[in-house]
């Protein structure tokens, strides 16, 4: 098969939602519905002790939710399709944000009862930035939902995006039925008393005397009804819209009984865009060319904790990726042969000879990369949109045993490359501080240093607003804030300046007084 047909036939895409909408169930089912696996795990339950798939971490698999990003790659309908499931949880919303500059599309999951929470406003604005095509799947109608029509207008006023419902529920709850497909008019009913089973899906009209057969009467009028007013308020389709951003398509289902998600991955195949051109510092990259290039998205460690490997995730953007070549390290300017590059399915990894635009591969890394890094046949390019954002809280990180410095050192090193967290060096006394976003973070730096390192570390409070990296061209102004500030200075991990203030008054007062400095929220500037 061609370059070009290679990269057509692919799908990269994040699945992303606020905490427990049922995003990691909806990844199980679309692989289920690929044959990429064969049993769905039910996540947080208590009589299945299988845990999800794309939940690899035993932290993960304890509290049922996603800490981390996978990866998870198979074919479906000739179609190459890379899910990056993301973690819902607000604090590893870094995480998500990263996972972001490597897909080429999102599907949101939404809960029906609920309707459109914070975390998931939070993800539509990185997605509305970059002008990704948005698909969303309304969950949970096994549940008791608000009004279809409700929830449209929700998703429309807080999204800030015009919907098309592609599919609509029939009733909600115990009553639920299934969905009409409004994409190609075809009418998915449950079977069995066990709802973990689909009918075939049947092609007929709305319209059809044979519709109250199937969902009955009243369900009939109520279809016909809902479908009339969609006709009449809502646009017919356009892909071209979608694929700029502009119109967000709509599914309903429950992803738990395996309702109306085939009929979202049919229609996704269909309307996805494959690999889209990148935006790099020098130039844009168009994943038609031959000349290979790609970037590091993601550093995981330990994916297997018998291995104590890690791992940089690198989304490949144009050209051909070849085992055992040389590929030029951009930031290093060093060549660099890889002869164990893998795909995944979550913590399972193969060793692939090739790959395409579109494809995350994982590349076994010794401390070579960092997080942005680029990869090139030759080529000295940089891709952007990787940043740190401003940590909101702080602990020092102190050795809890002594015998085991050695093994937190470089655990601490491995986890912060990880970006799960961002370490700080005081100028004053040398003291390691580490920053979070939330709580939940800090609890699994602790509990990964003890389980995939033997490292015991200790949390000390100390209150600071927020860090804040600075630069100046005016000499005698940074100086001069430096030995004003000195107990409140630090380096990154890269060796950069981080001023951490104690409060907002105090950021403020310095940005007055000393004015010839900026004063930078994220590591990227």
């Amino acid at each position: 098969m061609s370059l070009s047909s290679e990269i057509k036939r692919r799908r990269t895409f994040a699945i992303v939602s606020h905490p427990d909408a049922g995003k990691t169930t909806l990844t199980e089912k679309l692989l289920l519905f690929g044959g990429a696996i064969h049993v769905a795990g039910a996540v947080k339950s208590n009589k299945i002790k299988r845990g999800a798939t794309s939940d690899f971490m035993e932290i993960e698999r304890q509290r049922g939710i996603s800490v981390s990003t996978s990866v998870m790659g198979f074919e479906y309908e000739g179609a190459k399709i890379n899910i990056l499931d993301t973690p819902g949880h607000q604090d590893f919303v870094e995480d998500t944000f990263r996972t972001l500059t490597a897909v080429d599309s999102v599907i949101v999951v939404i809960d029906a009862a609920k309707g459109v929470e914070i975390q998931t406003l939070r993800l539509m604005q990185v997605c509305r930035m970059r002008k990704t095509p948005v698909i969303v799947f309304i969950n949970k109608l096994d549940r008791e939902s608000q009004d279809p029509f409700d929830l449209l207008d929700e998703i429309e006023k807080k999204l800030e995006i015009a919907t098309i419902p592609l599919s609509w529920p029939i009733e909600s709850g115990m009553r639920f039925k299934g969905v009409y497909n409004l994409y190609n008019n075809s009418l998915n009913l449950f079977a069995g008393t066990d709802k973990q089973r689909v009918n075939e899906p049947e092609n007929i009209d709305y319209n059809s005397p044979k519709m109250v057969t199937h969902i009955g009467q009243k369900n009939t009028l109520q279809l016909k009804e809902d479908i009339e007013v969609i006709n009449e308020i809502y646009t017919d389709f356009n892909r071209d819209d979608y694929l700029a951003g502009m119109v967000s398509p709509v599914f309903f289902g429950s992803a738990l009984f395996n309702f109306g998600v085939k009929e979202l991955l049919d229609t996704f195949i269909k309307i996805a865009p494959h690999p889209q051109p990148v935006q790099a510092v020098e130039r844009i990259v168009d994943p038609f060319e031959e000349k290979f290039t790609g970037f590091v998205f993601k550093i995981h460690a330990n994916m297997d904790p018998n291995h104590r490997d890690r791992i940089a995730f690198v989304k490949i953007c144009s050209g051909v990726f070849q085992r055992n070549t040389n590929y030029l390290h951009v930031k290093l300017n060093k060549k660099l042969k890889f002869s164990n590059p893998t795909s995944f399915m979550a913590s399972k990894k193969e060793v692939v000879d090739d790959a395409y635009p579109g494809d995350i591969i994982g590349l076994y890394d010794s401390g070579n990369f960092k997080i942005g890094d680029t990869l090139s046949s030759g080529e000295m390019i940089h891709f952007k949109g990787l940043p740190s954002f401003s940590p909101e809280l702080f602990r020092f990180i102190e050795n809890a045993d002594p015998l085991k410095s050695k093994q937190l050192a470089k655990g601490i090193d491995q986890l912060m490359d990880e970006g799960v967290a961002q370490l700080f060096t005081s100028t004053f006394n040398g003291r390691k501080i580490v920053g979070t976003v939330g709580a939940l973070q800090l609890e699994v730096i602790e509990y990964r240093l003890l389980n995939e390192y033997g490292a015991q570390c200790r949390w000390e409070p100390v209150q600071f607003f927020k860090a804040v990296w600075f630069t100046s061209e005016n000499i005698e102004q940074l100086t001069d804030f430096k030995n004003r500030k000195v107990r409140q200075l630090a380096f990154d991990k890269h060796g950069r300046n981080v001023f951490l203030p104690d409060s907002s008054y105090e950021l403020d007062m310095a940005r007055e007084k000393f004015s010839d400095i900026q004063f930078h929220f994220t590591s990227e500037f």
